[in-house]
């Protein structure tokens, strides 16, 4: 049986400063956005995005490039690391 661990237990794997990137597409990060904090933004929804996220999964930033993802990581005293 597989254990299962809760978003403590993650955390409890690098928090509070392992960060993860990860590619997301526009389209997700769309449909997760109100519709009033999206207004004006010229985002294709075919677009590949990079998403950094704490170690319990939580989404903190989502950014246009790898490069930027984890350089706002680092920015903001975190480690980051790629996930694929």
């Amino acid at each position: 049986m597989t254990p299962m661990m809760t978003k403590e237990d993650f955390a409890g794997l690098g928090a509070p400063d392992l960060v993860y990137v990860r590619e997301i597409s526009a389209a997700d990060v769309l449909a997760d956005t109100p519709t009033g904090e999206a207004k004006g933004l010229m985002i294709d929804p075919d677009q590949t995005l990079y998403a950094v996220h704490s170690a319990d999964g939580e989404r903190l930033a989502v950014m246009l490039d790898r490069e930027t993802a984890f350089a706002a990581a680092v920015a903001h005293e975190l480690a980051p690391v790629s996930v694929h």
